[in-house]
C-alpha cells in the first residue's frame, strides 16, 4: 500500500514519464527472458557463454528498409590460426519463426571468420552471434534490429521466373597479388528460399517451403566452410566469406536444398604464389 500511495500522490505527466522509462525496460528484461527461458537452452544447453566482444562483431542496421533483406556482418575479432581460430559460427533472430538462420562450421583455412550475408526479419528482434572457438569455448555479440513481416513478405521477384533461374550459382573471388593472403570470395545463389508463411498472390494460399538447407565450400577437396541454413535467410541467398588458397586450385560450392535438389559450381583460381624463401 505505501508504494501505491506513493504513485498516487504523483502529478499525472510524472506517473507518465515513470511508466515511459519503465515500458522499455521490462521490454528488454522479456527478450533475455525469451532467450534465456528458451532459445539458449534447445540450442547450447547449459554451456556457458561469455561476452563476444574480443572475438566476435556484428554490424546490422538499427532499422531495416525491408524485412526480407536485412544487411548483416559478422566480423572477427581473432585470425583464424591452427593455434585459435573460430570453428563455429551460429547466427540467431530470436523473433523469427525459426530463429537460427544458420550454423556455419569454420577451419583456419578462412584467414579470418568474416561473413556477409542478408537475412529476414520477422518482428522487432535480437539478432545474436555465437562463436565457438577451437578451444571449445563460446562468445556471443547481440543487436537489436527493427524489422517486420519480413518471413511472410511475398518474393521480389516472380516465382516461375526464380523456379528457371533456380540453382545457378556465381562465384567471385578479388584475388590479392599473394596466394597466401586471405581472399574475398562471394557467392550468390539463384533460389527463392520459399518460408511457407508467404501467400500466392492470386489464389491467397500458402506456397509450400523450398529454400537451401545446405552449402559446401571447398578448395582441391579441402573445406572451407560448411553451413546448415533455414528460412532465415533471404531469397537469393548470398555471401561473402575469405579462404586462403595458398596455391592455385579449384573453388568448388555444393549447395543441397529442401527438395533434395543439388547445384554445384567451380571456379578455377590463378594467382601469384611466392615461392618459399
Amino acid at each position: 500500500m505505501k508504494h501505491l500511495i506513493i504513485l498516487n500522490s504523483l502529478p499525472g505527466l510524472w506517473l507518465g514519464m515513470v511508466l515511459l522509462f519503465l515500458l522499455p525496460a521490462c521490454g528488454a528484461m522479456a527478450e533475455e527472458d525469451a532467450w534465456n527461458a528458451r532459445l539458449k537452452p534447445f540450442y547450447f544447453q547449459d554451456q556457458l557463454i561469455e561476452d563476444g566482444k574480443d572475438v566476435i562483431g556484428l554490424e546490422t542496421p538499427v532499422r531495416a528498409e525491408d524485412g526480407a533483406m536485412v544487411p548483416t556482418r559478422i566480423l572477427a575479432k581473432i585470425p583464424q590460426t591452427p593455434e585459435r581460430y573460430i570453428s563455429d559460427l551460429w547466427l540467431i533472430i530470436d523473433k523469427n519463426p525459426s530463429p537460427l538462420a544458420g550454423h556455419f562450421q569454420l577451419t583456419p583455412r578462412s584467414g579470418k571468420a568474416d561473413m556477409e550475408l542478408r537475412i529476414r526479419v520477422d518482428a522487432y528482434s535480437p539478432v545474436r552471434v555465437v562463436a565457438r572457438t577451437s578451444d571449445g569455448r563460446l562468445h556471443m555479440t547481440e543487436r537489436f534490429v527493427k524489422a517486420s513481416g519480413g518471413c511472410s513478405a511475398p518474393a521480389g521477384t516472380d516465382l516461375e521466373s526464380a523456379m528457371k533461374r533456380l540453382g545457378k550459382i556465381r562465384i567471385k573471388t578479388r584475388l590479392e597479388d599473394t596466394l597466401l593472403n586471405p581472399v574475398a570470395t562471394t557467392l550468390a545463389i539463384s533460389h527463392p528460399n520459399i518460408t511457407g508463411l508467404q501467400k500466392d498472390q492470386v489464389t491467397t494460399l500458402y506456397i509450400p517451403p523450398h529454400y537451401v538447407k545446405s552449402i559446401k565450400v571447398e578448395f582441391d577437396g579441402e573445406t572451407i566452410f560448411n553451413a546448415e541454413t533455414d528460412i532465415s535467410i533471404s531469397e537469393n541467398p548470398n555471401f561473402r566469406f575469405y579462404f586462403i588458397p595458398g596455391q592455385e586450385g579449384t573453388l568448388t560450392a555444393t549447395i543441397t536444398d529442401t527438395e533434395g535438389k543439388v547445384f554445384t559450381q567451380q571456379q578455377q583460381l590463378t594467382g601469384t604464389a611466392p615461392s618459399p624463401s
